[in-house]
């Protein structure tokens, strides 16, 4: 048997000895996590060497992220983000440098130079970027523990689809 365990997987065997004694001997050896053998942070450095703005990770064919990204290029008059949809190979690459898989469109990552930002941090760290009274507004909103703030996050990133609906193609928006 196997166990999934942080830091690699287990794998556990039980063994009884022969003569009838209800003694269980158990043995667990833990295996080495995979290491991928890109390193995303550097296959993806060419993001940022000629612009340094921060890239906005969104599902292309959501409609809930498809209205939030044309909110957040409205309100961003100075142009200080750029955008990518996560179904595009270069998302998928931003994905990847920020530690998730490549097919995870669950949520909205906002991508630096130096950092990632996920779930609710990534929405409060793109307001921080765009006009008036938003940056205001996310200092208040961090007075929201994270828990309480992601709880919110996923309930609707999990039934954006239902709420909202999804297109048939990914929009793509020029930065």
């Amino acid at each position: 048997m196997a166990l999934l365990v942080p830091g690699g997987c287990a794998r556990l065997s039980f063994s009884r000895p022969a003569h009838g004694s209800r003694a269980t001997v158990i043995v667990a050896t833990l295996s080495p996590p995979r290491r991928d053998t890109v390193d995303w942070v550097e296959a993806t450095a060419s993001f940022f060497e000629r612009d340094s703005r921060p890239i906005m990770l969104y599902d292309g064919v959501c409609n809930l992220c498809n209205g939030g990204v044309r909110f957040v290029r409205d309100i961003d008059r100075n142009g200080r983000i750029r955008y990518e949809a996560l179904q595009s190979e270069a998302g998928k690459n931003l994905l990847r440098r920020s530690g998730r898989a490549p097919d995870d469109i669950s949520s909205v990552v906002l991508v630096e130079k130096d950092r990632s930002y996920i779930k609710s941090d990534a929405v409060l760290k793109i307001m921080e970027y765009v006009d008036l009274p938003f940056p205001q507004l996310a200092f208040l909103l961090r007075i929201v523990p994270l828990f309480a703030r992601d709880f919110v996050y996923d309930n609707i990133a999990n039934n954006r689809y239902t709420i909202f609906g999804r297109s048939d193609s990914c929009e793509l928006y020029d930065n």
